[in-house]
């Protein structure tokens, strides 16, 4: 059995740190990874989908947001695609899993208990929905399979061994990775965490598409292989085009505001979807340097407004040499010196920093 695991696609999600243009075209990523996830499922050839919660945001889905989910499953029809609400999309009377009027090869799980569907012959898949925002008691506590053959577990939950998300987000459907064998289980592919994980008896698929900077791990879809005997070969699956990536430009030794745009645009190519700019190290005061010249390096890439607050002013090193301190007699020495002329510069900026008392004695 060939099956294709997902979570955590958060449709409609606000994103607030963009503008209400960037934020749009940022949400329509995530229903392009849908479709991508979706295409994924037909191409590879699987038995079913799977999709563990968090498949948009209650308090912002739109009617449009109905139409394009019930479309995208119908689209793979007869491919059986199951899902289980997680806490962001908790089953409920107003949910959109109750306003789409899914095709039948469309199976949503309605209960706080976990429920059996069969898959094949000898093989059960438990699902369980979230039916409120919080406060939902973990799947696993007292549950146990109550028949023989393989038994897998799909739902949304926060397993105790891994840290919590920032924020201080308070967990979910609690449960330890002990408890899934002990409950007669041979794997469980749940949601929740957007930190990909492999672990022996559960599978976090991480989201789909990227929701912040900094994000870590290979995400979007896993392909699981259930053997005859439950056990899980897994292999992931990017489907994700625009990323969002956290950039630093060390500007030390830049002597004008083009080679600053030289050295931006060659870490940013190739790239597409929004990068977040960060300008550091020592800059050349005569530079006329502005957050918006770097705006257009490169098409199609979303630039955000550029940081700067990393930069700090290049010494100037004849005002220095002609002073009569301890640093102009130091930079004296070793501007005389018959060091290599690189390696000179970076011995006698390490040193003013250093009796400057900065932290930051590395130079590049």
């Amino acid at each position: 059995m060939k099956l294709l695991h997902f979570a955590d696609l958060h449709l409609d999600a606000p994103f607030r740190w963009a503008g209400p243009e960037l934020a749009r075209r940022r949400r329509q990523a995530l229903r392009d990874a849908l479709v991508r996830v979706l295409d994924l499922a037909l191409e590879l050839g699987v038995d079913a989908v799977l999709g563990a919660g968090d498949l948009y945001e209650d308090e912002r889905f739109t009617p449009d947001t109905v139409e394009f989910v019930r479309a995208a499953f119908e689209r793979v029809h007869p491919l059986p695609v199951y899902l289980a609400p997680g806490n962001h999309d908790w089953f409920g009377p107003q949910s959109l899993y109750r306003q789409a009027s899914w095709s039948p090869n469309v199976h949503v799980f309605t209960s706080d208990r976990l429920e059996p569907v069969t898959l094949s012959e000898g093989l059960t898949l438990w699902g369980a929905a979230h039916l409120k925002p919080a406060g939902t008691v973990g799947f696993l506590h007292g549950f146990r399979v109550d028949r023989g053959g393989i038994h897998l577990a799909l739902f949304h939950g926060s397993e105790r061994s891994q840290p919590l998300p920032a924020g201080g987000e308070e967990p979910h459907a609690p449960f330890d990775a002990t408890e899934i064998p002990a409950a007669g289980l041979h794997h469980a592919f749940v949601g929740h965490y957007h930190l990909p994980r492999d672990a022996p008896f559960h599978t976090y698929p991480g989201n789909p598409a990227p929701l912040v900077f900094g994000e870590e791990g290979v995400r979007g879809a896993v392909v699981a292989v259930v053997g005859p005997d439950g056990a899980v070969r897994r292999e992931r699956h990017r489907v994700a085009t625009a990323g969002l990536h956290e950039l630093t430009v060390d500007v030390t030794g830049c002597t004008s505001a083009q080679d600053v745009r030289d050295r931006a645009a060659r870490l940013l190519a190739g790239l597409s979807g929004v990068a977040r700019l960060t300008l550091k190290g020592d800059l050349d005061p005569r530079v006329d340097l502005r957050p918006a010249d770097l705006g257009d390096l490169v098409p199609g890439l979303d630039l955000l407004p550029v940081r700067m607050e990393g930069l700090t002013p290049a010494y100037d090193l004849d005002a220095i040499a002609a002073e009569q301190t301890v640093r102009g007699q130091f930079v004296r020495d070793v501007m005389a010196s018959d060091l290599d002329p690189e390696l000179r510069r970076r011995v006698v900026v390490t040193g003013l920093r250093a009796l400057d008392g900065r932290s930051d004695l590395e130079v590049g």
